[in-house]
């Protein structure tokens, strides 16, 4: 409700906006109950009746406010004259005056340069104008008015925290937005990381295979080159998921697909990789389903032909997988250094509040990952 209201006012610029705070001070200034308020710094004991010369400083003490933003060094400016003359010819008090509290609190929040040069240059002002009230014959003290000035003051002060208010508030917002961003290109890099590295090992091994069998076996040669033929549209799908997710155009609500997990254990398969499957339920989330992606290209890269098991279990409060290779030392510190991929891995998990866990063991290589069922939901292959 409150949204349909102030969609229309806030469309309005600034001086629209600033244009209906003058004129409601100004039909303040002259309705009967509010004659009592406003500053009076001169507090002459008589006055000389309102006239039309009057009326004019009035007005001229409430339209600057219009420019408050716009131009709050001219907004102050004109109100602090016209309050001055106002009070120097001791016409009546009336609530126009406030409109100099309301013009340096505006100064103070919307000016931006030369702000001690202006403030030198409004004390001395200020100044002069107690000098000249006080050879008009106020009966002021010194005091009254050093607390007059304190007063002004404090407005200003006011304008100059809500400055460094919202200033404060929108550094935050650009280190957020920051952050956000930093975050958006590290799951991209991830995503790049899983895909690339994955398909193009299956790629390398499969072509090199059919090079070494294209002569003796060329049915088998064949073979290969179709699973890299299939492994590398399986890339260029992933990879065009993954750039609907960066194109704004695009939606991007949708996690770059991976297939079944079914799938990505054949294709590994076919490239001679011997890896036993056990699975108790249905395909995996896509976090993962990125785990044993990683681990499953580790295990051709440093322990090609070395047994492998990929096993995963699903339980009411998580889902878990496990790959482990036999291998020797040599491929368990490989895969232990094989870059920012289990990295990358670990950071995956541990945002949908998840496990990893990765190293050698006494027959090989072990990755295990687990996930809170509830994340189940979320990013599912």
């Amino acid at each position: 409700m409150w949204e349909r209201v102030l969609r229309p006012w806030r469309s309005l610029g600034v001086v629209s906006r600033d244009a209906v705070l003058a004129v409601g001070l100004l039909v303040v200034a002259y309705t009967p109950t509010a004659s009592g308020l406003g500053m009076d710094l001169a507090e002459f004991s008589s006055h000389r009746p309102a006239d039309a010369f009057a009326t004019l400083l009035v007005i001229a003490q409430c339209v600057p406010l219009v420019l408050r933003r716009a131009a709050p060094i001219v907004c102050a400016a004109l109100a602090f004259t016209a309050t001055g003359i106002h009070q120097y010819l001791t016409y009546p008090r009336t609530a126009a005056s406030l409109g100099v509290a309301i013009a340096l609190y505006s100064l103070g929040a919307y000016q931006l340069r030369h702000r001690r040069a202006l403030t030198a240059a409004f004390t001395i002002a200020y100044a002069v104008f107690a000098v000249l009230l006080s050879q008009r014959g106020s009966p002021e003290r010194p005091l009254q008015y050093v607390t007059f000035y304190a007063v002004l003051a404090v407005a200003f002060a006011a304008g100059d925290w809500m400055r460094r208010q919202r200033d404060t508030a929108e550094a935050l917002r650009k280190a957020s937005v920051t952050a956000a961003l930093a975050a958006e290109r590290a799951v991209i890099a991830r995503e790049l990381h899983d895909v690339v590295t994955h398909h193009v090992t299956a790629m390398v091994v499969q072509a090199d295979a059919a090079g070494f069998l294209i002569e003796t076996k060329p049915q088998k040669a064949a073979s290969g080159l179709a699973t890299v033929s299939s492994t590398g549209r399986q890339a260029l799908t992933e990879l065009r998921h993954l750039l609907q997710v960066i194109d704004p155009t695009e939606d991007a609500t949708r996690e770059p697909t991976a297939g079944k997990l079914e799938d990505l254990i054949e294709r590994t398969r076919a490239m001679g990789q011997p890896i036993e499957f056990v699975t108790d339920g249905d395909d995996v989330a896509l976090a993962l389903h990125r785990v044993v992606q990683e681990a499953l290209t580790n295990a051709v890269k440093y322990a090609h032909g070395c047994p492998t098991t990929v096993r995963v279990e699903h339980s009411s409060s998580a889902v878990t997988v496990e790959v482990t290779t036999e291998g020797t030392a040599t491929m368990a510190g490989g895969a232990a250094s094989s870059g920012r991929g289990l990295a990358g891995l670990r950071e995956r998990v541990s945002v949908f509040g998840g496990s990893f866990e990765a190293g050698p063991t006494d027959a090989g290589f072990r990755v295990w990952a687990s996930l809170p069922a509830e994340a189940r939901t979320e990013v599912t292959a």
